[in-house]
């Protein structure tokens, strides 16, 4: 590891926790994760970030010089959590910002899991050199960023992006993660692909698994993949006419699942545009799982530069 100056990363999920050493080229070094304690509030989650991230403190030095943490839910300009969906139990109302500075001894600047995605993908992934980009992570949820000029744009409230809970076509019923029913995010996320195969079969399988049939030409695999790439795909659609962006780029765990889910929401995307929009490539995201904590890093080593440089006070 170079002399060059470092932030210490946090990407808060539903079910994991990743923590790193980021620079200023956004190169991670260092990386460790420990599960989420989704159930157990804000208190034992902040607990658990505090516990895996603080032994980069010593691996880092006085090189460290920043925290960012990008977490799921709608943060508010002082860092704490302003609302978020169930999957993190006692979330909203989360200090975040307060708990991290105090338990690192560091400045620290709070985003959300998806804005920081895009801004790594924007700054150094499969977005760099385009003017607007639309990121968007598809795991446990559904979220999104719109970039413009490298800068994510987070909008009054900090909700900018949330295309998970844009009315999926054609669906209703299911109920989402933030409380209402047919949003896209209960139809093709990780969850609610595994929910669709076991409505479909009554076998509960994980994605994995249901991923690994639909390439052996499993029919019921492929029938429940290729639904929630479609609702995906149409909505990607709905959105480029909105925006039109330079570029889509999915991110996420779901993004593994390559051409299985790139494929048809391809095709759904390119019927559901208008003309001009609909030569937007989509591109799979390039730093995978890696994009929440590089944005974290950079987001906060920016930051840092920005006011010349606040003390370390750990």
């Amino acid at each position: 590891m170079s002399r060059t100056p470092l932030a210490v990363a946090v990407d808060i999920g539903g079910t994991k926790i990743a923590v790193g050493l980021v620079d200023a080229q956004g190169r991670l070094h260092e990386q460790r994760r420990t599960a989420t304690p989704a159930a157990e509030g804000g208190q034992a989650i902040m607990a658990a970030v505090l516990d895996c991230a603080r032994p980069l403190l010593d691996l880092g030095g006085d090189r460290v010089l920043a925290c960012g943490v990008a977490t799921a839910g709608v943060v508010d300009a002082a860092g704490r959590i302003a609302s978020a969906t169930d999957l993190l139990s006692g979330w909203a109302g989360t200090d975040v910002k307060g708990a991290a500075e105090q338990g690192l001894g560091l400045p620290a600047v709070v985003v959300n899991d998806c804005h920081a995605a895009g801004t790594a993908e924007a700054r150094t992934g499969a977005a760099r050199g385009a003017r607007t980009a639309l990121v968007v992570a598809v795991g446990t949820g559904i979220g999104g960023a719109l970039v413009s000029g490298g800068v994510t744009v987070t909008g009054r409230s900090g909700t900018a992006g949330a295309i998970g809970h844009v009315p999926a076509p054609g669906v209703a019923g299911r109920r989402c993660s933030c409380g209402a029913a047919g949003h896209v995010e209960a139809h093709a996320s990780g969850p609610a692909i595994e929910r669709s195969y076991q409505e479909l079969t009554g076998q509960a399988l994980g994605l994995r698994r249901i991923a690994s049939l639909a390439r052996s030409g499993d029919p019921r695999a492929c029938q429940v993949i290729t639904g929630a790439a479609t609702l995906l795909g149409q909505v990607l659609g709905g959105a480029a006419n909105l925006l039109d962006p330079d570029v889509i780029v999915i991110a996420g765990g779901v993004s593994r699942l390559g051409s299985l889910l790139l494929g048809p929401a391809r095709r759904a995307f390119r019927a559901e545009a208008l003309p001009g929009p609909r030569g937007i490539p989509i591109r799979a995201a390039a730093l995978g799982e890696r994009a929440g904590l590089v944005g974290a890093g950079l987001t906060a080593l920016h930051a840092h530069a920005r006011v010349g440089g606040a003390p370390v006070v750990r």
